[in-house]
């Protein structure tokens, strides 16, 4: 009888020991996080989002509040990487050009790996939008909720998951760029600052327009500047499918130029492209003010973002760095 207890004891201690441990982190991005974070960053309160506005102020407020709560650590002192540029509209208009203040937010999850944490790997989109647009039904606020809420949400989720699951060897770095609707300026101060730093920047992956799925494809998002790196490549053997394609459409609209992406691609000679699914056929509300939150395809959205965890995750582990561009 002294045995059978003693045994019963034994596993009681043992269970109570291993539900002090951690639980594991899921590696599926809910849809509802995705769409809590498109509602209000396209919700009329912020009033589209242009950089300078008070509306992409209570955006920054938003996302500094979530990376924070998530463990995401600052990248630099705080997570705004401020800088400055002229208003282009009042000199147009013939008036002194003003100066509005910007700033990208900035987090970073550190690699755990002691020599591998030293280069980096920097997921990206604009956080945005053109404020007001052309009045439709007494409506003047463009959301911009596909451009680019969703694209925002993605790094913000991905920037949360790895922040918990602690599984990247390199470093992360999280960048929701402000004024890419001015001429891409946030990503072009990004990149800039980060060569005179000489970070050793491994890639840059850069999120789009990827709130509404595509139709009749083979694979689930295409990649710009496809032909320029074997990053599509990689990404879909370390996805297990076919996860990025080619679209001719942008490479015929020369896309890889046109998004944040490409400033990190001038500075660093690197792979440096955009994720997206706005093929030019599935919506009809490009800087338009009906781009709102309840045209999202939210479930679409987890699934991509969902399959991109090992995807970053092998990106961040592999002991080489095996994306490389192609010699022109």
């Amino acid at each position: 009888m002294k045995s059978i207890t003693s045994f019963f004891i034994l596993l009681l201690l043992l269970s109570c020991k291993s539900s002090d441990k951690p639980t594991t982190t899921s590696n599926n991005i809910p849809s509802s996080e995705l769409k809590q974070t498109v509602e209000y960053l396209s919700s009329d309160e912020l009033l589209g989002r242009e950089a300078g506005s008070d509306g992409i102020e209570k955006a920054a407020v938003y996302l500094e509040k979530q990376m924070k709560a998530n463990g995401v650590q600052p990248y630099f002192k705080t997570y705004r990487d401020t800088f400055e540029f002229q208003d282009t509209r009042a000199a147009q208009a013939g008036e002194t050009p003003k100066t509005i203040n910007a700033f990208n937010v900035v987090g970073v999850v550190e690699g755990s790996d002691p020599k591998l944490k030293k280069e980096y790997i920097l997921l990206g989109a604009h956080y945005d939008h053109i404020g007001l647009g052309k009045v439709v039904e007494g409506d003047s606020i463009a959301n911009g909720a596909n451009d680019n809420a969703a694209g925002t949400s993605a790094v913000l989720a991905l920037a949360n998951h790895f922040a918990n699951a602690k599984s990247n060897k390199r470093s992360l770095i999280f960048a929701l760029f402000s004024s890419e609707e001015k001429g891409l300026l946030g990503s072009k101060h990004l990149a800039e600052k980060l060569k005179e730093e000489n970070v050793n920047l491994y890639a840059m992956v850069n999120f789009e327009m990827i709130g509404v799925p595509m139709k009749d494809r083979e694979y689930e998002a295409y990649l710009t500047g496809f032909e320029a790196s074997n990053m599509a490549e990689k990404m879909n053997e370390y996805a297990g499918s076919n996860l990025l394609g080619f679209l001719p459409k942008a490479k015929e609209y020369q896309l890889f130029m046109r998004s944040d992406n490409y400033p990190f691609y001038e500075q660093f000679k690197l792979p440096a492209q955009t994720i997206s699914t706005f093929d030019f056929t599935n919506y009809d509300y490009y800087h338009h003010v009906d781009d709102e939150a309840e045209l999202m395809d939210y479930e679409h959205m987890a699934n991509l973002i969902t399959k991109m965890i090992p995807v970053i995750e092998k990106m961040s582990n592999t002991p080489t760095q095996d994306i490389k561009l192609y010699e022109n």
